[in-house]
């Protein structure tokens, strides 16, 4: 089988997905307690009122249209119109995405710079100090409540020291960029200060995860027959770690990346609401509390969208690692 081949057949069992969870999530508004006539309207509000909105809502309809209807909306882009803000859902869920991407994107950065390299340093040193030390902050991170340590950064880097911002984004990562390669330094720091603690805490969990796995696929690795021969050919130890053992070891890593990037764009609520970080996950959390069914629509759409398009990354990269995966 062609990588292309691969690559359409995963794309189409995605597109299968993206139904599913469409047509899940429509449904939800319909088996959940309340519903939008009773937001919107009136307290006082005769039935004649409930039955003008519900006839502008499309409310009293059959089920199959408005899902039919729904359907054709979302192809054409429209995720529907909020009555509760008053926007459009598209706008306020593809305002707040980039926000969230940005975070998990940072978050992510930060758990392979430093898991993948300790996970290492871990394997190779074995029962020595460096690997008790790796291994108790790997039992540390995982431990370690989001709410909690964010909390505990802000009181420390903010609020103590007053190093980094304690809410808020501030400034975009595009500008940021921009403004780093342009070399104006004084925009890029203050970028720094916004997202660095909550990109620490949204990461920690996932760094300590990583570096778990990775110390244990190289400690399999290096056992392997084919190190021993690399290593009788005499080629350099740091080749054979990094060329030859971490490459095999990255297949789970791969995975575990992906499905933890997801993660991250559709659970960094608590993060988003310890630092008032404008993203998807405040967005769910104000959208559930004001009933707001429509934005909640689109951004669970949005997330799983997400999921399904990081699995067919992490598909790709799979092809890369390991041919063998393309012929099976």
């Amino acid at each position: 089988m062609s990588l292309a081949r691969f690559l359409l057949k995963r794309g189409l069992q995605g597109v299968f997905v993206v139904w599913g969870v469409v047509t899940v999530v429509f449904l939800l508004r319909f088996i959940t307690p309340g519903d939008p006539i009773s937001v919107i309207a009136p307290l006082d509000a005769s039935p004649a009122t409930r039955q003008a909105i519900a006839a502008e809502l499309g409310l009293n309809r059959p089920l199959y249209v408005q899902y039919l209807d729904y359907l054709v909306g979302l192809l054409q882009g429209d995720m529907g119109y909020s009555y509760i803000s008053n926007t459009s859902a598209s706008a306020r869920v593809f305002a707040r995405l980039p926000a969230t991407l940005e975070l998990a994107v940072a978050a992510t950065l930060v758990a392979v710079v430093l898991s993948i390299p300790l996970g290492v340093l871990s394997a190779t040193n074995r029962n020595e100090p460096v690997d008790y030390g790796a291994t108790t902050f790997s039992l540390v991170g995982i431990s370690t409540p989001n709410f909690w340590l964010g909390i505990m950064l802000v009181l420390l880097f903010a609020v103590e020291f007053g190093v980094f911002k304690t809410s808020g984004r501030g400034i975009t990562s595009a500008r940021a960029l921009s403004a780093l390669a342009t070399g104006n330094l004084d925009v890029f720091v203050s970028w720094l200060t916004y997202i660095t603690l909550p990109a620490i805490t949204l990461g920690t969990y996932f760094t300590a995860l990583i570096t778990r796995l990775t110390r244990s696929g190289m400690l399999d690795e290096l056992g392997s027959a084919y190190v021993r021969a690399t290593r009788a050919k005499g080629l350099p130890e740091t080749l054979v770690r990094y060329r030859h053992a971490l490459r095999n070891t990255l297949i789970p890593v791969v995975t575990v990346l992906g499905l933890q990037l997801g993660t991250l764009i559709g659970g960094a609520v608590i993060t988003e609401a310890v630092f008032a970080w404008p993203g998807l996950g405040t967005l769910v959390i104000n959208s559930i509390t004001g009933r707001d069914w429509v934005v909640l629509q689109g951004s669970l759409i949005v997330i799983g969208v997400g999921f399904v398009l990081i699995n067919l990354v992490v598909d790709a990269l799979y092809a890369y690692l390991d041919p063998r995966v393309v012929s099976d």
